[in-house]
């Protein structure tokens, strides 16, 4: 079993495209790409967590996606949040949450924060909603695909990468 971190697929929202310059014709061979880049890299038991802005319409995208998903609202999806509650595929459904993985203790949520849980002890912080215009701080990471060149990444790429800016930051 692997563990990824995504965000910001915006699947269904034609906007999106023109709005953040996405590499894409139109809104079916964004949704496309990314259905089919996401059911490439994770397995249906798998972990990810979703840190916000699946879709306004769920239903016709969450079934298609493998994997167990631990859900993070992002500012399009409260609406939602009933449907996602009760899909078998989500693991849980929350606006903040703290894991530990290795030895890393993790702050994840949609929005990039200033400052959060540990922060000063060295734990990490990742999220979503900026598509790669929030410059990062110490120890804090956009996953949302407009900065991950358009894939899913694991915890393990993410470790790699946050302790190196570990060292940077020291």
């Amino acid at each position: 079993m692997n563990i990824f971190f995504t965000a910001d697929q915006h699947f269904g929202h034609s906007n999106i495209i023109k709005h953040c310059n996405r590499p894409f014709k139109n809104i079916e061979e964004m949704d496309t790409y990314f259905i089919d880049n996401w059911n490439n890299t994770v397995k249906p038991k798998d972990i990810v967590y979703f840190l916000g802005d699946l879709s306004f319409h769920p239903e016709k995208y969450l079934p298609k996606l493998n994997g167990r998903i631990h859900f993070l609202l992002g500012n399009h999806d409260k609406r939602s949040i009933n449907y996602y509650m009760k899909q078998s595929n989500i693991e849980s459904v929350s606006c903040i949450k703290e894991i530990k993985l290795d030895k890393h203790f993790v702050v994840l949520c949609h929005y990039p924060l200033v400052s959060w849980n540990k922060s000063c002890h060295g734990s990490w912080h990742l999220h979503g909603h900026s598509h790669g215009k929030y410059h990062p701080q110490k120890l804090s990471f956009d996953v949302g695909v407009d900065n991950t060149y358009y894939k899913i990444y694991s915890w393990e790429s993410i470790e790699e990468m946050l302790n190196h800016f570990s060292i940077i930051f020291k």
